[in-house]
């Protein structure tokens, strides 16, 4: 049996790295920082950690809403796909920072891309 995405990028200590990273630059990017500004960021890391790591195949522990319920008053607020966008760049550069092929990138970034339509709630 092969591996999952999950596996293969080094499991919860690569999650754990990348979710830590990914946060610090998506708070420092004026494009989409505001919808974090009344946010819990240790909550929200927490249930991030657990997302990925079901999304790409680790144990599953994700006990959150739904992507569509859990982002509705995001999009209430204006989040469109130029925010998805953002997401999705900074996701790329968080993995290539933290040294994660581009194969498994790529197969990572069509994970977090297939949740683009309940995100955006369309």
């Amino acid at each position: 049996m092969s591996q999952s995405v999950y596996e293969r990028i080094g499991g919860e200590a690569a999650v754990n790295a990348a979710v830590d990273l990914f946060y610090r630059k998506v708070l420092a990017d004026d494009r989409i920082n505001g919808f974090f500004a009344d946010t819990d960021m240790e909550k929200q890391a927490a249930k991030q950690k657990a997302f990925l790591t079901m999304a790409l195949g680790g144990p599953n522990n994700y006990t959150g809403e739904d992507m569509r319920k859990g982002h509705a008053h995001l999009v209430e607020r204006g989040l469109n796909d130029s925010h998805f966008d953002a997401v999705m760049e900074n996701l790329g550069a968080t993995l290539k920072e933290l040294g994660v092929p581009d194969d498994l990138i790529g197969e990572a970034a069509a994970i977090a891309e297939s949740t683009r339509n309940d995100v955006l709630g369309k």
